[in-house]
C-alpha cells in the first residue's frame, strides 16, 4: 500500500533547469569558456553541482579545483534565490493538494542544495502540504545513491515499499529504484538521458501522472 509520495525538485515540482544552465554559462564565462545550451542539457542537466563541476574540468582540461566552480555556482544560485523562487511546473501544487487529501504523506527529494527547496516552499506557499524534505546537504552520496531515499523513508517512518517517487532524469530514477521505490517518469524538455529504466509509467506532466496513480491506487481525481 503505498502511503507517501515523493517527489524531486529541480525539473519535477520547479521550472529551474534554463536558470540552471544560464548559471553555469555566466560562471563559466568567466574562464573563457562558453558553455552551449546542447552540452548543458546532454551532460549536467538534472545532475548536482558537486558532479557537474568535476565533468566540466574534466571536460574543458582546466586548470582549476572543481571545487572553485562549485563556489562560483552556489554563490549565483544564492544571489538568484535571494530575489525569486523558480517557477512551479505546471500541475505541481494540484498534485501535492490531491494527494494530501487522499490522506498521503508527500516528501521532496533532491540532489541538489536545502537552500532552493525551501525557496521554493516558502515562496509558493507549499510548507503545509510537505511532511519531510531530504537534500543533498544531508546524505553523503547523492543520487544516483539510493541514500536520501532511504533516508527520506525512514523519516516518515514507513518502508521504502510504502513510498511513490516521481522523477525527471535517470540518476532520479535510479536512485529510487536502488531504494526499493516505485518510481514514475516525468520526462521535462531537459529528459535526454535514456531516463526511465524500470520505471512503473512514464508521461509528459505532473497531471498525468497524478491521473495514473489515482487510477493504478483506485484514487478519484476531483474535477
Amino acid at each position: 500500500m503505498i502511503k507517501a509520495i515523493l517527489f524531486d525538485h529541480d525539473g519535477t515540482i520547479v521550472d529551474s533547469e534554463q536558470a540552471h544552465y544560464e548559471m553555469w554559462r555566466d560562471v563559466l564565462r568567466s574562464y573563457n569558456i562558453d558553455l552551449s545550451h546542447e552540452e548543458y542539457k546532454s551532460q549536467y542537466a538534472g545532475i548536482p553541482s558537486t558532479a557537474n563541476a568535476i565533468t566540466i574540468v574534466q571536460n574543458h582540461s582546466m586548470e582549476v579545483e572543481p571545487s572553485e566552480l562549485e563556489m562560483a555556482k552556489a554563490k549565483i544560485t544564492s544571489e538568484y534565490l535571494a530575489k525569486q523562487a523558480f517557477p512551479l511546473m505546471e500541475g505541481a501544487l494540484e498534485s501535492m493538494r490531491y494527494f494530501c487529501a487522499q490522506g498521503l504523506k508527500v516528501g521532496i527529494v533532491t540532489g541538489a542544495g536545502r537552500e532552493g527547496v525551501n525557496t521554493t516552499l516558502r515562496n509558493h506557499k507549499l510548507e503545509k502540504y510537505v511532511s519531510v524534505v531530504v537534500s543533498g546537504d544531508d546524505v553523503e552520496n547523492s543520487k544516483p545513491s539510493p541514500d536520501c531515499y532511504l533516508l527520506a523513508a525512514d523519516k516518515l517512518d514507513l518502508e521504502p515499499s510504502e513510498c511513490l517517487a516521481i522523477e525527471d532524469t535517470y540518476n532520479g530514477s535510479l536512485s529510487a529504484i536502488r531504494a526499493n521505490i516505485k518510481c514514475i517518469g516525468v520526462s521535462s524538455s531537459n529528459s535526454v538521458r535514456e531516463l526511465f529504466s524500470g520505471t512503473q509509467f512514464e508521461c509528459s506532466n505532473l497531471n498525468l501522472a497524478t491521473q495514473w496513480i489515482s487510477k493504478k491506487f483506485q484514487f478519484e481525481v476531483s474535477n
